[in-house]
């Protein structure tokens, strides 16, 4: 007779339905596992036979085959040790064969408890997409899991615990849909910056539309305090997009049973040493730092201290927001739509261009320096702003600086407005406006259109130049309120597009 228990797995950051077969038979003692599984899953044997032992179960003495179906997919970790003591335990008669309306997922312990697991909230959703009405995981997994729509969810401590709910002798509670608890906002502050308002404005601006900025300027001018500040006045996320985010840092395994959801808009900020495949995804089909920001932000500080090839491992996806990773073990594709925040300085010893004439570099050192950016990622950055360092007077000043709630406000009008004209598209914000929508949302009069034209031959730009101007002009326009783009807002959009001839022309 073979026993079935319901079960999840994942691929990529998809989840997908598992079913575990087990059949015990006559013959030799043995436990084989076949199903296509990694060493996590064959390893599973010695957990499941210590745990049953444990439990105060007898383990079969039998030869066991388990099947782990769809056996064409390769099974990774360790989420089937629970489903396998189960079938094995039924098959023995020790219970009931389990509801064929029910999953389980979770890792044993030898003690039989159940230890957490990565990738729930995926998985869950599978569930409920393949009509499974009842899931049961462990316990610290329970208020993720909760997350998923039309389940019931169980959380279990340990198998002794859940054996006695299923043979009906003490009932589990089911486990409370988890909702998020107001916090103190301890994010940093745009009210903590003195001066910088052209800065701070471009970066209202990058907000307001999602767009990719480069902030240039010398040491100590506060590139690293505007970039932390930016998750300050970003939009809040819908629960669509926290659970597209979750699902990810999910499989990550970077949430926990405290914060089982995403509530505010990744901030990454990875060093400068990560490598191209940490960027864009793992030896092991892992999601990369691209993915890991998406529906929020990735924060390079320092730019040209990356490794020439994390830096270019983002121009795909910053074009098709997603990435597909193609290993060994297979090929995956991950969502990474996320604004690049990016600082530098403009030479090695960082005061190139500076009025106090201290820097020491030559021009062939500036110029080696500049050019590990190169052309084709510069021209996928929609503004370029020079922080200039602050005057002693602003920093002494007793004016208070505008809060980022203020900023905020008004960013949250120019996304209503967006959410407004992208409704019924997959389109969220004017950075990833498609060409259809782009001559639609951002024709030109004639005085623009020339402004256009002269800006496009002294400015020497190109095509996906041209293009993310006319989305930078279209958010300015959106942040003024105003119906069609004016001079005033090309005017502005072209200004954060000429410091790349300043600093680059020569290369």
């Amino acid at each position: 007779m073979v026993t079935t228990v319901r079960s999840l797995g994942l691929q990529g950051i998809s989840g997908y339905e598992v079913t575990v077969e087990c059949f015990l038979s006559g013959g030799l003692p043995a436990f084989d596992v076949v199903g296509l599984g990694d060493t996590a899953v064959k390893e599973a044997r010695e957990r499941v036979r210590a745990a049953i032992k444990n439990c105060g179960a007898k383990f079969p003495v039998s030869r066991i085959t388990v099947n782990l179906a769809p056996a064409n997919l390769k099974k990774e970790g360790t989420v089937y040790d629970l489903p396998l003591l189960l079938g094995i335990l039924a098959g023995e008669g020790e219970i009931d064969a389990p509801d064929p309306a029910s999953a389980f997922i979770g890792e044993l312990s030898l003690t039989g408890a159940l230890r957490p697991i990565s990738g729930v909230l995926p998985m869950a959703m599978a569930a409920a997409r393949a009509g499974v009405k009842t899931l049961y995981v462990p316990a610290a997994n329970a208020a993720e899991a909760t997350l998923a729509d039309g389940l019931t969810v169980y959380g279990v401590e340990n198998a002794p615990q859940l054996l006695r709910h299923l043979r009906g002798e003490e009932r589990l509670a089911p486990a409370q849909r988890w909702e998020p608890t107001v916090e103190a906002d301890s994010a940093p502050d745009f009210a903590d910056v003195m001066g910088q308002e052209n800065v701070k404005r471009a970066l209202e601006i990058a907000a307001a539309g999602g767009h990719n900025i480069l902030l240039i300027g010398s040491p100590g001018a506060g590139k690293s305090m505007l970039a932390r500040r930016l998750p300050s006045i970003l939009p809040d996320m819908t629960r669509k997009e926290a659970l597209e985010a979750t699902e990810i840092w999910s499989v990550a395994g970077l949430t926990d049973s405290s914060h089982p959801m995403l509530l505010h808009r990744p901030f990454r900020a990875p060093h400068h040493t990560l490598s191209a495949a940490a960027m864009a995804g793992g030896a092991q089909l892992q999601p990369g730092e691209v993915s890991l920001a998406h529906n929020g932000v990735l924060f390079l500080d320092e730019l040209p201290e990356f490794r020439r090839d994390a830096i270019e491992s983002m121009r795909q996806p910053l074009e098709d927001g997603q990435v597909t990773i193609s290993r060994v073990q297979g090929s995956q594709t991950f969502p990474c739509e996320f604004m690049l925040v990016c600082a530098m300085n403009p030479c090695p010893c960082g005061w190139y261009g500076d009025p106090s004439g201290r820097c020491t570099c030559s021009q062939a050192a500036v110029d080696r320096y500049l050019s590990r950016i190169s052309g084709p990622m510069l021209d996928r950055v929609d503004m370029i702003v020079e922080v200039s360092s602050v005057k002693f007077d602003e920093l002494r000043s007793r004016t208070e600086a505008e809060p980022s709630s203020a900023i905020k406000a008004r960013v949250d009008a120019a996304r209503n407005i967006q959410n407004t004209r992208y409704s019924g598209t997959s389109t969220r914000c004017n950075a990833y406006m498609q060409p259809a929508q782009l001559r639609t949302f951002c024709q030109l009069d004639e005085d623009c259109t020339d402004l256009m034209k002269q800006a496009f031959d002294a400015l020497g730009m190109t095509a996906r130049s041209y293009d993310r101007v006319l989305k930078v002009a279209r958010t300015i326009a959106d942040l003024a309120g105003e119906e069609k783009i004016t001079g005033a807002c090309v005017a502005e959009a072209l200004q954060y597009r000429s410091l790349d001839s300043k600093y680059w022309s020569k290369l």
